[in-house]
């Protein structure tokens, strides 16, 4: 069993730093022990970096990888709103939006990238449920988009959590 903390095992991904919203909306919403996450595209910087439908414009394996970095934003959006990913409790929903051509069937498969990326920080217990959709456009001409529901441990109170003792 591994021992380490959530922010443990996701050191050595590359989890952006900051993120902002690209319009009039939140990133996230924390509200009874859950947090909703916005859609998260493919993007690095302001850019959508893999573009175009699955089956006609980009392979499986590029869905897979746009699938890892929509989820790296995730868990910045997550580390950024909880202040670190050790209070996800458990990842409760993944919903996965897949741009793809009329043939595409291989929707569960580029959702599992985000879903072994979520097990790989917070553990194989904390394999969400999930839905992996095909859709026929997706903003920016992205050609994956995901959003999650997270529960939450609450934040502890500077007095109740020993780690924090007050200096006189």
């Amino acid at each position: 069993m591994d021992s380490r903390t959530a922010e443990q095992r996701a050191r050595h991904l590359d989890i952006p730093a900051m993120l902002a919203p690209a319009a009039n909306y939140e990133l996230s919403v924390e509200h009874d022990g859950l947090v909703h996450l916005s859609g998260q595209l493919p993007r690095l910087g302001h850019a959508v970096v893999v573009t175009g439908r699955v089956g006609l414009d980009t392979t499986l394996a590029q869905a897979r990888d746009a699938a890892g970095l929509c989820t790296l934003r995730a868990l910045a959006v997550l580390r950024q709103a909880l202040g670190s990913l050790d209070r996800v409790a458990r990842v409760i929903k993944l919903n996965v939006f897949v741009q793809c051509g009329p043939d595409f069937t291989q929707h569960s498969e580029v959702a599992d990238a985000a879903s072994d990326l979520l097990i790989e920080v917070f553990g194989r217990d904390a394999r969400p449920a999930r839905t992996a959709v095909g859709v026929y456009q997706l903003p920016k001409n992205a050609v994956v988009e995901l959003d999650l529901i997270v529960a939450v441990h609450a934040a502890a109170h500077p007095l109740e959590n020993p780690k924090h003792d007050a200096v006189d």
